[in-house]
């Protein structure tokens, strides 16, 4: 029997966060209704916590936020020189908490939205692929319409999916849904659901949906691609307007682990990345179809270089996005690790991709050249949730060590470790509405059931004197962000040379860095914690006018920034409370 999705607004002292701006309002408290097992499932009863058994993979509730038409976009930090390919300039953005704050004259435009700027062509990361003339895919009759999937999930007769529950009028609230209101897609266990005036409500039958992401490339007021990855190791291309669906993995064919985390690739309108548990990154396109996979010989190879300690697995190309071989997926695959991959981000340069595993390693990688060009590791433990700062010089983990940890990719090393959680720390999201060139905002949440912002300014990681042993460069130092040091002929030599060895390069130049020991790192105290949910917190975001978090039991608030004059433009995700 499936129960109804439940809406309140509770007020009082505890569903309020003060901050040093003001005060975080609980806007929306909304309970998802859980599925019970499929028939066909087996029970899991009392298992043993230490049993030495895998267990099924299962993943906390998880959002996607899209806005089709949103009312102002997101600040960009990261801008390219159009008069210098080589550098980067950073436009500084003020932190405002109201429309009635002003701005300086230098980042705003006539209309008073945030200054836009324009590079040039030759400045942007390169396509994916785009030299490979295998992968262009013609256009054909249809132009440049958008593509949809094929097969009416609502009608759909495939066991793989167990139950479709639209809502009865669901084509009149898409049509009726604000273009600057929020779509909220989420997983629950084997449901599957767009919460946005509660469209759709998707149930499969043994497989659960463990994480998943809207295209952002190709969106539009009538176009909405999502993908699904799932335990089973299935991918599911879901077009929600049009309630099509394709299947890709069927049965997998290509890949039997389950998907940890799955994202499209920037600016590509049919490739994503999928990030597999068995230490696997593989490029699908969701267009294409799928066949049985055989690593290729010719691209056996790899970007790391010989003496690799800790056994740590070097980026092996089982087959490279230039193969000749592109008639059917897998596009692209790379091994990287034998343990589990938690988290996977891009970086807003759209050349970079960050990695973090069970193995507590995190892995720089340049997907563009697939090459491998950084190698951390945790305090201890495995690292479980990546991100990167919105100018793209800083990325932030969290890990089983409860540590949040920030790391600079100008001085390629750990900067600060902020310690506050009591227990795992599951996902980490910079604040791009209250971060600019030197200031920035950060929230972490955890299984200590806890929500932590964090205020974080190159001024103030004061190193402990013990670090001044080792030299090092300003944290505040200008940073390329093209990143040429990835591309430096250190780099490649390390990548086309097997006979050398890391005696023979640099340590600045080495791709694996060692262990900052906790006496010689910065700390950095959170300005806000407070425990926001009765079970463990699975995911953290920041909207313009709201903080978004969800727990692992389908607990998801919404809470209001502490600013006024909000238009009430995402009332179609809040509505008026009760059942829905």
């Amino acid at each position: 029997m499936e129960t109804h999705n439940v809406l309140s607004h509770p007020v009082g002292v505890e569903y309020q966060l003060v901050v040093g701006e003001g005060t975080y309002l609980l806007r929306d408290d909304i309970r998802l209704s859980t599925p019970q097992p499929h028939p066909s499932e087996a029970p899991v009863a009392n298992p043993n916590p230490l049993a030495t058994t895998p267990a099924p993979p299962t993943a906390g509730v998880k959002l996607s936020l899209s806005t089709v038409s949103p009312r102002k976009a997101q600040p960009k930090l990261y801008k390219l020189n159009a008069f210098d390919s080589t550098k980067s300039n950073l436009v500084t953005y003020s932190i405002k908490e109201s429309e009635k704050e002003s701005r300086t004259s230098h980042d705003t435009s006539s209309d008073g939205a945030p200054q836009q700027f324009t590079a040039d062509v030759s400045d942007r990361a390169p396509a994916f692929g785009e030299d490979n003339s295998f992968l262009s895919s013609a256009s054909g009759k249809e132009g440049l319409k958008r593509r949809k999937p094929k097969t009416n999930i609502v009608k759909s007769s495939s066991s793989f999916i167990s139950r479709v529950i639209p809502h009865e009028a669901m084509s009149k609230r898409i049509q009726e849904h604000s273009p600057d209101g929020l779509f909220m897609f989420a997983n629950i266990n084997r449901a599957f659901q767009c919460q946005a005036e509660h469209i759709i409500k998707i149930l499969f039958n043994k497989a659960h949906m463990l994480c998943h992401d809207v295209n952002t490339f190709t969106k539009s007021p009538n176009h909405l691609d999502v993908i699904m990855g799932a335990s089973s190791a299935d991918i599911i291309w879901f077009e929600a307007f049009s309630q099509k669906y394709n299947r890709i993995n069927k049965n997998s064919v290509i890949n039997a682990s389950p998907v940890s985390d799955i994202h499209w690739i920037p600016g590509s309108e049919n490739l994503f990345l999928a990030s597999h548990m068995d230490g696997t990154l593989i490029v699908y396109d969701k267009e294409r179809d799928d066949a049985a996979f055989v690593p290729e010989d010719s691209s056996m190879r790899t970007t790391d270089i010989d003496g690799l300690e800790n056994g740590y697995a070097p980026l092996q190309i089982r087959k490279s996005v230039n193969s000749k071989n592109q008639k059917a997926n897998p596009v692209a695959s790379w091994k990287i690790s034998n343990h589990r991959i938690n988290g996977i981000a891009f970086s807003p340069d759209s050349r970079h991709l960050a990695v973090v595993s069970e193995d507590g390693s995190l892995r720089i990688i340049n997907y563009l050249k697939e090459q491998l060009t950084d190698l951390y590791t945790s305090y201890y433990g495995g690292l479980m949730c990546i991100c990167w700062s919105p100018d793209g010089k800083y990325v932030l983990t969290g890990g089983q060590d409860d540590l949040v940890s920030i790391w600079s990719l100008g001085e390629r090393q750990i900067v600060a470790r902020c310690p506050g959680h009591q227990s795992w720390v599951t996902a980490v999201a910079f604040d791009p509405w209250r971060c600019d060139d030197r200031n920035y905002r950060f929230g972490s949440v955890g299984e200590d059931r806890r929500l932590l912002l964090w205020d974080f300014n190159v001024s103030m990681l004061h190193r402990p004197k013990a670090s001044s042993v080792r030299h090092r460069g300003s944290i505040s130092s200008h940073l390329p962000l093209t990143r040429n040091r990835a591309e430096s002929q250190a780099t490649s030599r390390l990548r086309s040379d097997s006979n050398l060895t890391s005696n023979s390069v640099d340590d600045e130049d080495s791709i694996e860095h060692p262990v900052e020991s906790r006496a010689r790192t910065a700390e950095l105290p959170p300005v806000m914690s407070k425990i926001v949910d009765e079970d463990p917190m699975s995911w953290l975001g920041f909207e313009e006018d709201c903080i978004v978090t969800a727990c692992a039991e389908g607990h998801i608030r919404i809470w209001n920034r502490p600013q006024e004059g909000i238009d009430g433009s995402q009332a179609a995700l809040s509505g008026r409370g009760g059942d829905f």
